[in-house]
């Protein structure tokens, strides 16, 4: 990229800063990721769709990425404000199987999702690491360690557990803006607690009753709250402090602030006017994805998932588009018409890529009518991560004729490195996934087509247009000046 200073905008301080490293050279980046209990849906995804393109964005300024996205499989309960059973606990009890079972079931089908969205994953140093794949259960111990260094002075034990006294670090809920009682009304009301706002850092085992996963520790027998798990993996894989703690916007209403009360406790740290106080220079968040039908929800049976977009015909990558056409603050809505249009949008720049794909390696994308899109483009990417006006750089670079192929060929590399979407890989026909619900397979497509030819060469319009029009009955859409020809559509 250009020299272009990258700017982010910091939940903590809500402003745009430039974005310098802890550590020279280096950028280390902490990801939330998924509690293993259910599928995730198209929502929680953005959250990755999102991180990936920070992480690339860093990484095209020239910093050696570190980043850790971690695996919840214990401790994240069923209400996100501290309260009710463990997640994974009412999973497998309502399934009758393992917990074991099903968090590796659904870590799988978290990892399936990110391969389809081409989301790259942990990195170290600019290496693809598994070993970052951070999973709770693996940092038991030093949890455990976690909570004793800070138990003396900053927590209090109850019968159901120990608490952390958000009273004893000052700033408390400067992330979330919420510094009265009032403001944290969706905490759980347990009995004895110090003040409305402190959380669990271990869980006592109720008596009479057996986990499935469980530990013995100073304060009892039981599992570690969900906010200390963050802080521990953090610290142990990134140490503290870091650059950059991402998560949904969900997240910086009470998980982080108490992930940051707990940093402060760790590092003996004053308030919060110094971000690195927080353990982390920056928290980024990304806003909701808004689906109006009420299918985002997965106690709603068939929730919206990837898989379920493919069943219909959209290939993972449209998503991924339609992520990037809106700013990663901005919410953004979701509709099959939306995605459509993404995956239209996709195709036109995959049958403009597929012109030059097989030009030469190494071209110099510095061409004078290129340069100028390219600027765009890193100016885009370097005002905390403008997507939208980035794809439009892009576009514009497609569009531009009687330049070297190899030249067009390393423009679009550079930015697609960021961006994500596997231009240089992708095909139309990789595009063109047949819906679950289609009548027809491909075999009938052509024979049908091969027909609508031979009635055209004959001039028999009436029949060339009945054909067309039997196909789409059929969920097939005939498109004379596209190179493939048809299309499925719903």
């Amino acid at each position: 990229m250009t020299a272009t200073s990258l700017k982010l905008f910091n939940s903590l301080t809500r402003r745009l800063e430039t974005f310098e490293p802890v550590h020279p050279g280096e950028a280390r980046v902490y990801s939330c990721g998924p509690t293993v209990y259910n599928y995730p849906h198209i929502g929680n995804m953005r959250a990755y769709v999102f991180a990936d393109v920070l992480g690339r964005t860093l990484e095209a300024h020239g910093y050696a990425l570190t980043h850790v996205i971690n695996i919840t499989d214990v401790g994240h309960l069923t209400d996100d404000a501290d309260a009710g059973e463990d997640k994974l606990e009412k999973a497998a009890a309502e399934r009758a199987q393992s917990i074991w079972d099903i968090a590796k079931h659904y870590t799988e089908a978290y990892w399936a999702d990110v391969k389809a969205l081409n989301i790259r994953g942990p990195m170290k140093a600019g290496t693809p690491a598994a070993e970052h794949w951070s999973v709770a259960t693996d940092y038991i111990d030093r949890m455990i360690d976690f909570a004793r260094s800070i138990a003396d002075k900053h927590c209090y034990e109850l019968g159901s557990g120990l608490y952390f006294d958000v009273s004893t670090v000052a700033d408390y809920g400067r992330l979330a803006r919420a510094k009265t009682e009032e403001g944290e009304g969706r905490i759980e009301a347990v009995a004895g607690k110090r003040n409305a706002a402190d959380f669990a850092i271990w869980r006592k085992t109720p008596p009479g009753e057996t986990r499935q996963m469980e530990w013995d520790s100073p304060w009892g027998r039981g599992a570690p709250g969900w906010h200390l798990e963050c802080s521990v993996m953090g610290e142990a894989l990134l140490g503290l402090p870091f650059d950059i703690h991402t998560g949904g916007i969900d997240h910086r209403e009470i998980h982080h602030p108490n992930e940051i009360a707990q940093n402060q406790a760790r590092c003996c740290t004053d308030g919060l006017d110094d971000p690195l106080a927080s353990g982390a220079r920056f928290w980024m968040h990304n806003n909701f994805l808004v689906e109006r039908s009420g299918k985002m929800s997965k106690s709603s049976g068939e929730f919206l998932r990837l898989p379920l977009l493919v069943a219909k015909g959209y290939h993972p990558l449209a998503y991924r588009l339609m992520c990037l056409q809106a700013h990663y603050r901005s919410e953004l809505e979701f509709s099959w018409d939306g995605l459509g249009a993404a995956l239209t949008r996709l195709k036109r720049m995959a049958i403009a890529v597929e012109r030059i794909a097989d030009a030469d390696e190494g071209g110099d994308p510095n061409h004078p009518r290129l340069a100028p899109s390219l600027e765009r483009f890193d100016a885009a990417m370097a005002d905390d991560l403008n997507t939208p006006l980035a794809l439009t750089a892009l576009e514009e670079v497609l569009a531009v004729r009687k330049v070297d192929p190899a030249a067009r060929r390393a423009a679009v590399a550079r930015m697609d490195a960021v961006l994500g979407l596997d231009l240089l890989a992708l095909t139309r026909a990789d595009l063109r996934l047949r819906p679950d619900t289609a009548e027809l397979d491909e075999d009938d497509v052509e024979d049908a087509l091969e027909r609508r030819r031979e009635a055209r060469a004959a001039r028999d319009f009436a029949r060339s247009d009945a054909i067309r029009d039997e196909l789409s009955a059929k969920g097939v859409e005939v498109m004379d000046g596209d190179p493939l020809g048809w299309d499925w559509k719903l």
